[in-house]
């Protein structure tokens, strides 16, 4: 069995001539296609840097219709800069935590102080340190808890806080050297409170201070005079320093005297050992001991040794107190002090004698004037 299938032609559209266009069709193919109607797109809205603000109002709200009124009022006061709007709500609310968290940051740290005190078991060093620490802990602590109360946006605040960092990184560049510089001086210990380093003043001399505090920026050194010197701690651990409390207390004094070539030196040089020992800061261990220096032009020259236990109390004080002791002790046993004594030769010459002449002429009387 042959099946066939039969199929219908399927009916092609021809267009028809142009005589023969229906008008709806002529209508439609003379009118243009519709153009797409432009879509509006919104204006960015201004960015609220703090986040906490609209959440504290909303909350505010929920509770009280009048505080929140009030609070919205306050909000409607703002001041917009580029995208970022900052309203005086936003102003108050983040005062308000400023003072909040130094106020907490403070308290902590007065009590973090006052038990790194209490343990006994630390120096004064490794309290200072423990101090310098915590400070440095607390108000990192304080700073990224005051940015998540306050929910700021940092994005919103890029700008600013470029701006900020080029500031540290150039106008606080020192101040951060001079931080790390005295954690590392209280780590090694070789500078700490109490301590007592020569001090080159701006003339160039050189004297003693005491070392009263070591801060963020300088350590402060105070002379027998009263003059507190505020030095960078970087200059402490870059440059030489003269510590005289370092490894030991104990400075040596030296008192230079001179005696009279005629004195009885083995008396002089008992005599000058008493004098030390009479003063009451010169330490009896390590002994005083008087050298021998040289033949002057007009004296032995001695010097004595002596050991002192404080040098903060001065050393020119104890100078002084051994040469008085001593002048007293040699006028008891007839030791002459020498100064210096010169004897003048003076050559004969012509012109000498023409001087002597001279004046020998106008003292004596002339006896052709009949004076």
């Amino acid at each position: 069995m042959i099946i066939t299938a039969l199929t219908a032609p399927q009916a092609t559209e021809t267009p028809a001539p142009d005589g023969d266009q229906t008008p709806a069709a002529a209508d439609a193919a003379a009118s243009p296609a519709p153009s797409p109607t432009p879509v509006e797109t919104p204006e960015p809205e201004p960015v609220e840097p703090v986040e906490a603000a609209d959440r504290l109002r909303e909350g505010v709200a929920a509770q009280n219709e009048t505080a929140g009124a009030f609070l919205d009022r306050l909000d409607r006061i703002a001041v917009e800069v580029g995208d970022i709007r900052i309203s005086m709500f936003d102003t108050l609310l983040v005062v308000g935590v400023i003072l909040l968290v130094i106020t907490a940051a403070i308290l902590i740290n007065r009590f973090g102080r006052k038990m790194i005190r209490g343990v006994s078991k630390f120096d004064e060093t490794q309290k200072l340190l423990s101090e310098k620490i915590l400070t440095i802990i607390v108000w990192a602590a304080a700073f990224f808890i005051g940015i998540d109360l306050l929910g700021i946006d940092l994005t919103a605040l890029a700008f600013f806080g470029g701006a900020f960092g080029l500031a540290i990184g150039f106008g606080l560049q020192k101040t951060f050297g001079n931080l790390i510089a005295g954690i590392i001086l209280l780590m090694d210990k070789s500078i700490k409170p109490g301590d007592v380093i020569a001090v080159a003043d701006q003339a160039g001399q050189q004297t003693f201070g005491q070392i009263r505090k070591i801060g963020i920026r300088a350590v402060s050194v105070t002379t027998r005079d009263e003059r507190e010197y505020l030095i960078p701690n970087e200059n402490l651990m870059i440059n030489q320093v003269e510590n005289w409390s370092y490894s030991s207390r104990n400075v040596r004094i030296q008192v230079e005297v001179g005696v009279s070539y005629d004195a009885d030196m083995k008396l002089a040089e008992e005599l000058m050992l008493q004098a030390a020992k009479k003063a009451r800061r010169v330490l009896d261990t390590p002994p005083p001991t008087a050298w021998m220096n040289g033949y002057g032009d007009s004296s032995v020259n001695f010097t004595i040794h002596c050991w002192i236990r404080d040098p903060e109390e001065g050393v020119g004080n104890i100078r002084s107190e051994v040469l008085k002791n001593l002048w007293w002790l040699f006028k008891e046993h007839d030791i002459e002090i020498p100064f210096p004594q010169r004897d003048l030769n003076i050559r004969q010459n012509k012109q000498f004698e023409r001087l002597i002449a001279a004046l020998a002429e106008r003292d004596d009387p002339s006896p052709d004037t009949g004076q």
